[in-house]
Protein backbone atom coordinates (compact mmCIF):
# COMPACT_ATOMS: atom_id res chain seq x y z
CA UNK A 1 0.00 0.00 0.00
CA UNK A 2 2.54 2.33 1.32
CA UNK A 3 4.72 1.70 -2.43
CA UNK A 4 1.44 2.84 -4.21
CA UNK A 5 0.89 5.90 -2.44
CA UNK A 6 4.35 7.07 -2.97
CA UNK A 7 4.29 5.86 -7.00
CA UNK A 8 0.92 8.21 -7.21
CA UNK A 9 2.79 10.84 -5.39
CA UNK A 10 5.63 10.90 -8.08
CA UNK A 11 2.97 10.29 -10.44
CA UNK A 12 1.36 14.05 -9.54
CA UNK A 13 4.18 15.95 -8.86
CA UNK A 14 5.68 17.51 -11.97
CA UNK A 15 8.08 20.30 -10.21
CA UNK A 16 10.56 18.89 -7.24
CA UNK A 17 12.98 20.81 -4.62
CA UNK A 18 15.85 19.57 -3.22
CA UNK A 19 14.20 19.29 -0.07
CA UNK A 20 12.39 15.85 -2.53
CA UNK A 21 15.72 14.82 -3.16
CA UNK A 22 15.88 12.30 0.01
CA UNK A 23 12.42 11.39 -0.83
CA UNK A 24 13.30 10.27 -5.08
CA UNK A 25 16.34 8.71 -3.97
CA UNK A 26 14.43 6.01 -1.92
CA UNK A 27 11.60 5.35 -4.58
CA UNK A 28 12.06 1.87 -6.51
CA UNK A 29 12.53 3.92 -9.89
CA UNK A 30 15.06 5.70 -8.54
CA UNK A 31 16.86 3.39 -6.58
CA UNK A 32 20.77 3.65 -7.32
CA UNK A 33 20.60 5.55 -10.12
CA UNK A 34 21.95 9.58 -10.09
CA UNK A 35 19.84 12.35 -11.18
CA UNK A 36 19.83 16.52 -11.08
CA UNK A 37 16.82 18.45 -10.73
CA UNK A 38 16.89 20.92 -13.70
CA UNK A 39 13.94 23.63 -13.17
CA UNK A 40 11.87 20.78 -11.30
CA UNK A 41 12.26 18.41 -13.63
CA UNK A 42 14.86 14.79 -12.63
CA UNK A 43 17.22 14.06 -15.10
CA UNK A 44 19.04 11.10 -15.58
CA UNK A 45 22.73 10.92 -14.92
CA UNK A 46 23.83 7.82 -16.59
CA UNK A 47 27.45 6.54 -15.77
CA UNK A 48 30.22 8.00 -17.63
CA UNK A 49 32.27 6.26 -19.77
CA UNK A 50 36.16 5.45 -18.88
CA UNK A 51 37.48 8.09 -20.46
CA UNK A 52 34.92 10.82 -19.20
CA UNK A 53 36.16 9.55 -15.42
CA UNK A 54 39.84 9.62 -16.21
CA UNK A 55 39.14 13.28 -17.51
CA UNK A 56 37.17 14.16 -14.59
CA UNK A 57 39.65 12.84 -11.87
CA UNK A 58 42.66 14.57 -14.03
CA UNK A 59 41.25 17.88 -14.21
CA UNK A 60 39.91 17.52 -10.33
CA UNK A 61 43.07 16.65 -9.54
CA UNK A 62 45.03 19.37 -10.95
CA UNK A 63 42.84 22.57 -9.95
CA UNK A 64 43.10 20.27 -6.53
CA UNK A 65 46.39 20.77 -5.83
CA UNK A 66 46.52 24.43 -6.68
CA UNK A 67 43.57 25.13 -4.18
CA UNK A 68 45.17 22.99 -1.57
CA UNK A 69 48.75 24.59 -2.11
CA UNK A 70 46.75 28.16 -1.70
CA UNK A 71 44.59 27.40 0.91
CA UNK A 72 41.17 28.48 -1.50
CA UNK A 73 38.54 26.12 -0.71
CA UNK A 74 36.95 22.90 -1.43
CA UNK A 75 36.93 20.50 -4.21
CA UNK A 76 33.85 19.17 -4.78
CA UNK A 77 33.69 16.30 -7.46
CA UNK A 78 30.33 15.70 -8.70
CA UNK A 79 28.31 16.80 -4.95
CA UNK A 80 25.21 18.60 -5.91
CA UNK A 81 25.16 22.28 -5.76
CA UNK A 82 21.82 24.30 -5.64
CA UNK A 83 21.45 28.46 -4.99
CA UNK A 84 19.69 29.54 -2.52
CA UNK A 85 16.90 31.72 -4.32
CA UNK A 86 16.30 28.38 -6.75
CA UNK A 87 15.82 25.21 -5.10
CA UNK A 88 14.01 23.50 -7.55
CA UNK A 89 18.00 23.30 -9.87
CA UNK A 90 20.00 20.60 -8.25
CA UNK A 91 23.39 20.33 -10.53
CA UNK A 92 26.12 17.92 -9.78
CA UNK A 93 29.20 19.13 -12.15
CA UNK A 94 31.75 16.16 -13.10
CA UNK A 95 34.16 18.31 -10.67
CA UNK A 96 34.08 21.70 -9.15
CA UNK A 97 35.96 24.66 -6.82
CA UNK A 98 34.51 26.20 -4.03
CA UNK A 99 36.51 28.93 -2.06
CA UNK A 100 36.06 28.37 1.68
CA UNK A 101 34.14 31.79 1.79
CA UNK A 102 31.51 30.88 0.42
CA UNK A 103 30.90 27.62 1.85
CA UNK A 104 29.42 27.85 5.08
CA UNK A 105 29.46 23.95 6.20
CA UNK A 106 31.90 21.93 4.24
CA UNK A 107 30.49 18.73 6.73
CA UNK A 108 27.33 18.49 5.69
CA UNK A 109 26.08 15.32 4.15
CA UNK A 110 23.35 16.92 2.04
CA UNK A 111 24.26 19.47 -1.84
CA UNK A 112 25.99 23.17 -0.86
CA UNK A 113 23.41 25.44 -0.68
CA UNK A 114 25.89 27.59 -3.50
CA UNK A 115 26.32 26.82 -6.52
CA UNK A 116 30.39 26.24 -7.06
CA UNK A 117 33.20 29.44 -8.44
CA UNK A 118 34.30 27.45 -11.11
CA UNK A 119 31.88 24.32 -12.77
CA UNK A 120 33.55 21.58 -15.06
CA UNK A 121 31.31 19.28 -17.34
CA UNK A 122 32.26 17.02 -19.69
CA UNK A 123 30.70 16.21 -22.47
CA UNK A 124 28.93 12.51 -22.28
CA UNK A 125 27.59 10.44 -25.80
CA UNK A 126 24.38 11.06 -24.79
CA UNK A 127 24.78 15.41 -24.36
CA UNK A 128 24.12 17.30 -26.85
CA UNK A 129 26.42 20.58 -27.15
CA UNK A 130 22.62 22.57 -26.67
CA UNK A 131 22.01 20.89 -23.51
CA UNK A 132 25.72 21.86 -22.72
CA UNK A 133 25.63 24.88 -23.25
CA UNK A 134 22.01 25.27 -21.28
CA UNK A 135 23.39 23.77 -18.75
CA UNK A 136 26.48 26.43 -18.41
CA UNK A 137 23.59 29.42 -18.30
CA UNK A 138 22.18 27.15 -15.41
CA UNK A 139 25.29 27.75 -13.21
CA UNK A 140 26.17 30.86 -14.78
CA UNK A 141 22.47 32.73 -13.55
CA UNK A 142 22.88 31.28 -9.86
CA UNK A 143 26.18 32.20 -8.88
CA UNK A 144 29.10 30.02 -10.70
CA UNK A 145 31.54 32.42 -12.07
CA UNK A 146 33.11 30.58 -14.76
CA UNK A 147 32.11 26.83 -16.47
CA UNK A 148 34.39 24.76 -18.39
CA UNK A 149 32.47 22.47 -21.33
CA UNK A 150 34.94 19.99 -21.85
CA UNK A 151 34.61 18.49 -25.24
CA UNK A 152 36.57 15.00 -25.62
CA UNK A 153 35.92 14.39 -29.12
CA UNK A 154 37.48 17.69 -30.40
CA UNK A 155 39.67 18.08 -27.94
CA UNK A 156 39.23 21.56 -26.36
CA UNK A 157 37.14 22.97 -23.80
CA UNK A 158 34.22 25.94 -24.26
CA UNK A 159 34.94 28.65 -21.55
CA UNK A 160 31.63 30.07 -20.28
CA UNK A 161 30.80 33.19 -18.65
CA UNK A 162 28.01 35.78 -18.58
CA UNK A 163 28.47 38.98 -20.32
CA UNK A 164 27.25 42.19 -19.44
CA UNK A 165 23.97 42.36 -20.44
CA UNK A 166 23.69 38.30 -17.96
CA UNK A 167 24.35 36.73 -21.94
CA UNK A 168 26.18 33.12 -22.27
CA UNK A 169 29.99 33.93 -23.47
CA UNK A 170 31.75 31.63 -24.95
CA UNK A 171 35.03 31.00 -26.05
CA UNK A 172 36.71 28.05 -27.98
CA UNK A 173 39.92 26.89 -26.52
CA UNK A 174 41.48 24.39 -28.64
CA UNK A 175 44.04 21.16 -27.18
CA UNK A 176 47.11 23.38 -27.91
CA UNK A 177 45.78 26.80 -25.78
CA UNK A 178 45.38 26.81 -21.68
CA UNK A 179 42.04 27.68 -19.51
CA UNK A 180 42.86 30.28 -17.19
CA UNK A 181 40.92 30.34 -13.54
CA UNK A 182 39.55 33.79 -13.75
CA UNK A 183 38.31 35.34 -11.23
CA UNK A 184 37.15 32.22 -9.57
CA UNK A 185 41.08 30.68 -9.22
CA UNK A 186 43.27 33.97 -9.97
CA UNK A 187 46.39 32.39 -10.92
CA UNK A 188 45.22 29.29 -12.36
CA UNK A 189 46.19 28.16 -15.87
CA UNK A 190 46.02 24.58 -17.29
CA UNK A 191 47.95 23.78 -20.66
CA UNK A 192 45.36 21.37 -22.50
CA UNK A 193 47.84 18.86 -23.72
CA UNK A 194 48.10 18.02 -20.36
CA UNK A 195 44.73 16.60 -20.68
CA UNK A 196 44.05 15.36 -24.87
CA UNK A 197 48.38 14.50 -25.11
Amino acid sequence: MAEMIARERLAERRRYSVADIDWLSRQPQFANRRFELIEGEVVDMPPPGVYHAILSRLIDRLIGVFVDEHGLGYMTGEGGHYALDDDATVLAPDCAFISAARLADPTSDKAAPVMPDLAVEIKSPNDSYLGMRRKAELYLQRGTQIVWLVYPERRGVDVCTLGEAGALQTEFVAENGSLSGGDALPGFTLALTRLFS
